[in-house]
């Protein structure tokens, strides 16, 4: 089946290596950090972050309310391990929220540039 007109490609067409790494971080600062640390080691080729989330959880017995800054970074299935090492790191969180996602399909071209943007150096 050939990609779409948007270069879309349904999970049949493409086994796709990209995934979707999804984390929360305290503020925007850590955040940022643990962003840019992933950038500049090419283990992600871009991370969103969204401030403002309200997180409600169970913690050591109590339920909790805090607001959180979601986190979403863009590698490959051989960055992945690298990356979520990075995360966990640099998070300042005793046990961060950290779950990857393979990415079902998507654009051709925006998965060709997150490949591209995750090769190592050299």
């Amino acid at each position: 089946m050939p990609d779409t007109d948007l270069g879309i490609r349904s999970p049949m067409q493409n086994e796709s290596d990209i995934h979707l790494i999804y984390a929360t971080f305290p503020d925007m600062e850590s955040g940022r950090q643990a962003g840019e640390r992933l950038i500049g080691a090419r283990l992600a080729a871009c991370v969103n972050m969204w401030p403002g989330m309200v997180s409600l959880y169970r913690w050591e017995g109590r339920v909790e309310e805090g607001e959180e800054i979601v986190f979403l970074a863009k590698t490959t299935a051989t960055r992945l391990a690298e990356a979520v090492a990075a995360i966990r790191e640099a998070h300042p969180y005793e046990e961060p929220a950290i779950v990857a996602v393979a990415a079902a399909g998507g654009s051709a071209g925006f998965f060709d540039w997150i490949r591209a943007e995750t090769q190592p150096e050299g």
